[in-house]
């Protein structure tokens, strides 16, 4: 999958380019638009959290460094007991899961609030009152959209595509 970027100057285009995307069999669960707060959006489908803010890159990281931590943590115990105890490679596991969860957890309740990363070179266009559409499609249907786009709403900017977006959001 492949997230592509537009910027696209009203409302007007925005529904026009999604009816067309929806032609083009791209389902609307794939289509998210961003808008300056407090702007109408209608029907379109508005942006959810996981793509506004930086959720999945948090929880990512989280996963790994509260993993990594966890399994340091079991080797630790396994090979300093406490009180005697006799713990086997099951211990340095259930730490390791236990420390991927916690991380996950905590670094993606600060994840939510923190804004998209890859969104800020957008940031100044949408506050003067465009809209941002992000599509995801299969990689190779991107020249497709693409061209569909750039064809039809010549007043739309396309600002290329993110190589990998994750397959969950």
């Amino acid at each position: 999958m492949r997230r592509l970027y537009f910027l696209v100057p009203d409302i007007g285009t925005a529904k026009a380019i999604v009816d067309e995307l929806l032609l083009a069999r791209i389902e609307e669960r794939r289509i998210h638009v961003l808008a300056r707060e407090g702007t109408p959006m209608e029907d379109l489908p508005e942006a959810k959290l996981s793509q506004k803010s930086d959720l999945v890159p948090a929880l990512e990281r989280g996963l790994a460094i509260g993993g990594a931590a966890g399994i340091l943590a079991g080797i630790v115990a396994v090979s300093f007991p406490p009180a005697g105890l006799v713990l086997g490679g099951g211990a340095i596991l259930a730490t390791g899961l236990t420390g991927a969860g916690v991380g996950a957890l905590m670094s993606s309740m600060i994840g939510v609030d923190v804004a998209n990363s890859r969104l800020k070179q957008f940031q100044q266009a949408i506050e003067s009152g465009k809209l941002l559409m992000m599509v995801d499609t299969d990689k190779g249907r991107v020249e497709e959209i693409e061209n569909k786009i750039k064809q039809h709403h010549p007043e739309a900017e396309v600002h290329g595509t993110e190589p990998t977006i994750p397959s969950f959001p």
